[in-house]
Parts: structure tokens; C-alpha cells; sequence
């Protein structure tokens, strides 16, 4: 079987030999280069077109979302797996956006290494458990709400306790806009009243308690 094609970016050297030294150990995968930053990495692919390019996610000249965006859009089929310390929800989703299939952290044992190497050369999905949970609780968040400015002087009027007829008079509008209105507000919050729609936009924050 052929090994395998690997390439390892890491700007900390002793990090990366470590890396390369736990590859190095698997026969069916073969380190082809290393890089010390996102610029050298590319040059790497560019040469060798490894199956899996594995990156660190914060280096200098240029970061490992820099580079994974440059080389899943460039000709070769490489695959990205980052290897990194961080896992903020901005720096996996800066990653993924990118194109990376992988995402890993640097506290992954060897087998668990191999084994993402190994998927993610096949185009599967590697998530580190810990970032997987922060995905999935993200996607689980209500999604954000934007009202408009009048929408949210419609809403303000309603916690004032005011009826459509006086929300009209306050923001010289005709009560049959003011009710085009709630009804926007209404879809957005997933709400069915006026009480319901004040008690969520104070829990989100689109109004503040008087």
C-alpha cells in the first residue's frame, strides 16, 4: 500500500519534531516536508501535493487559515487538518470556512492522530471531541434577531403598555402599520402576542428594562 503523503506546519520546532516523531512512527504515512510558517507550507503542497497537510493554526508570514483557504482553492487534492493549541469558537470557525476537513487539538494521543490523518485523507470529517461540543452548542443557539429601528420603537411602545391606536399617535403612524408591524416582530421572535414578544426581546436584549 502506498504510504500516505503528509506535510507538517508548526512555527514552535520542538512541537513539530514532536509531531513528525509520532508520524514518523506509522508506516503507512510518510512526511514528505515541515514548514515553520503558512508561506512555506504552501510552497510544500505546491511541490510535493500531499494527501494531508497538517497546520498549525497560528504561525507567522501567514496564519493556518490563510493557508488552508490558498491551497483547498489551489490545483492539488491536499486535504487540511489543523493541529493547534486554541480552540475558540471564532478560530474553528474561521478554520472550517475555510476549507479545512479537520480540527484538532494538541492534546490528541498518537492513535488519535494517525487515525484523523488517516480520515481526513479520505476527505472525512475530524473533529477533536471538545470542539465538536462547542459546534454543536453553537448550532443549537437560537439564531440572532436584527429588528429595524422601527420595529423596535413598535416593541418599546408596547412595553409602555400603550395600544396600537396610541403607538400610531407616538410615532405618527397609521394603526394599521403599527399592526403590519408587530406582525414582523412577532415572526421573528417565533412569538403569538404583544406580552410574549416584550418578555423575549428583553432575554435577547433587543430592549432594555426601563
Amino acid at each position: 500500500m502506498t504510504p500516505l503523503r503528509v506535510i507538517v506546519a508548526d512555527d514552535h520546532p520542538a512541537m513539530r519534531a514532536g509531531v513528525l516523531a509520532l508520524l514518523a512512527a506509522d508506516p503507512a504515512i510518510a512526511v514528505v516536508g515541515e514548514a515553520s510558517d503558512g508561506r512555506e507550507a504552501l510552497a510544500l503542497v505546491e511541490r510535493h501535493a500531499p494527501d494531508v497537510a497538517l497546520l498549525d493554526l497560528r504561525m507567522p508570514v501567514l496564519d493556518g487559515v490563510e493557508a488552508t483557504a490558498t491551497i483547498v482553492a489551489g490545483p492539488t487534492r491536499t486535504r487540511v487538518l489543523i493541529l493547534t493549541t486554541y480552540d475558540t469558537d471564532t478560530d474553528i470557525e474561521r478554520a472550517v470556512e475555510a476549507g479545512a476537513v479537520g480540527y484538532l487539538l494538541k492534546d490528541t494521543t498518537r492513535d488519535q492522530l494517525i487515525d484523523a490523518v488517516q480520515a481526513a485523507a479520505r476527505g472525512e470529517t475530524v473533529l477533536a471531541p471538545k470542539v465538536a461540543q462547542k459546534l454543536v452548542a453553537r448550532m443549537r443557539r437560537p439564531a440572532p434577531v436584527a429588528l429595524t429601528a422601527r420595529e423596535i420603537d413598535v416593541l418599546r411602545a408596547v412595553a409602555d403598555g400603550l395600544s396600537n391606536a396610541d403607538i400610531g399617535n407616538r410615532l405618527v403612524i397609521a394603526e394599521a402599520t403599527v399592526k403590519t408591524h408587530l406582525l414582523r416582530i412577532f415572526a421573528k421572535l417565533d412569538v403569538g402576542d404583544r406580552t410574549h414578544a416584550v418578555v423575549v426581546a428583553l432575554e435577547r436584549g433587543l430592549l432594555t428594562r426601563p
